[in-house]
């Protein structure tokens, strides 16, 4: 069952983002519907990829444009219809907003385009790394771990952008710009102050990343807080600065931060992780990938096979796994009645 219990959602997207979105929304019980073209999304070149981003759902082939009418009949008995590309592309290949709301005028089409389809750059191509470039996210070139920021937060909003639009119940066009969603992010974080205190990993000591001695690293998350600041300094033998207040560790926020990454780079991470997590300081040790999957919170609560949220009169259904390519039958129903007329 699950809270999209009866919820039909058309999805004509590849990749990363819109089969994310997608099955965010078949994790909660939504029936998903994935069109794919003659010999499936590319995608499916990487089998172990493609399970994580499409448990859950049934596929179907149509080959566009020569299949649109079928894909339209699809669409007409759907709530909601979701696709990737860039704008301008699902017009061409006959399934663009307008056709699909002539056959459905309740429908929820979402867009999901790299720059949105309005804009001087709604027409350039583009990957997760260069919207992180463009809006201010792109991670240091220190070879490190590279987390499609983009693409997931664009999943997210799409599936939340749609469950309103299904909530207000008349149909509506989304339109998802990848970098829009991390634009926006970045507007509600002030600019830096780091270069006031150049020495700090940021605009207050003991928030950031810090090298330990044995070349892994801990995260530390102190803001405000002077019980957590305490218990910061107890943990690594700076008890002379347990007392500092706010106002005063932001005055001397470089020289302070200086002798927190001196204290944990004498210690190997875990002991690290150990010490201040026993002294109910924030610390979190900074895990690769494979790490994170063997770690026992997320185990115990599921998420790493399921969804992330939890609920408890309409739990979502169990962990499924992929389609066979075009294995779905029996999904096209009656054409729903049109919505009212808009205000």
């Amino acid at each position: 069952m699950g809270l999209l219990d009866g919820l039909r959602v058309l999805d004509l997207t590849r990749w990363r983002p819109g089969p994310y979105a997608t099955q965010l929304l078949a994790q909660l019980g939504a029936d998903v519907l994935k069109v794919e073209p003659p010999g499936g999304e590319p995608m499916r070149a990487f089998p172990s990829h493609f399970e994580l981003l499409n448990r859950n759902k049934r596929s179907t082939v149509i080959d566009l444009p020569a299949g649109a009418a079928g894909c339209l009949e699809l669409a007409a008995g759907a709530d909601v219809f979701v696709e990737g590309y860039r704008p301008g592309v699902a017009d061409r290949l006959g399934v663009g907003y307008d056709a699909v709301r002539a056959v459905n005028p309740r429908i929820v089409y979402c867009s999901i385009s790299g720059y949105g389809a309005s804009g001087p750059l709604a027409a350039l191509p583009g990957h997760d790394v260069n919207y992180r470039a463009y809006t201010g996210t792109a991670p240091p070139d220190d070879g490190g771990h590279e987390f499609p920021v983009a693409d997931m937060a664009a999943a997210m909003m799409a599936a939340f952008a749609i469950t309103a639009a299904c909530h207000k119940g008349r149909g509506e066009r989304i339109d998802l710009g990848m970098a829009d969603v991390l634009a926006n992010w970045m507007s509600t974080v002030p600019v830096s102050t780091a270069a006031e205190a150049p020495e700090s990993r940021g605009p207050v000591p003991g928030y950031g990343v810090y090298p330990a001695r044995d070349g892994a690293r801990v995260s530390l998350g102190v803001v405000s807080e002077d019980r957590l600041w305490a218990a910061t300094c107890r943990a690594l033998g700076l008890d002379h600065h347990a007392g500092l207040s706010f106002a005063e560790r932001l005055r001397r926020a470089g020289e302070l931060d200086r002798d927190l990454a001196g204290r944990i780079a004498e210690l190997p991470r875990d002991t690290a992780v150990a010490r201040l997590a026993e002294a109910g300081a924030p610390v979190a040790p900074v895990l690769s990938p494979a790490e994170m999957r063997t770690v026992d919170h997320f185990r115990k609560r599921g998420v790493l096979d399921g969804t992330p949220v939890r609920t408890l009169l309409d739990p979502p259904p169990p962990p499924g796994r992929a389609p066979d390519l075009g294995g779905a039958r029996g999904w096209a129903r009656a054409r729903p009645e049109p919505p009212p007329e808009r205000a």
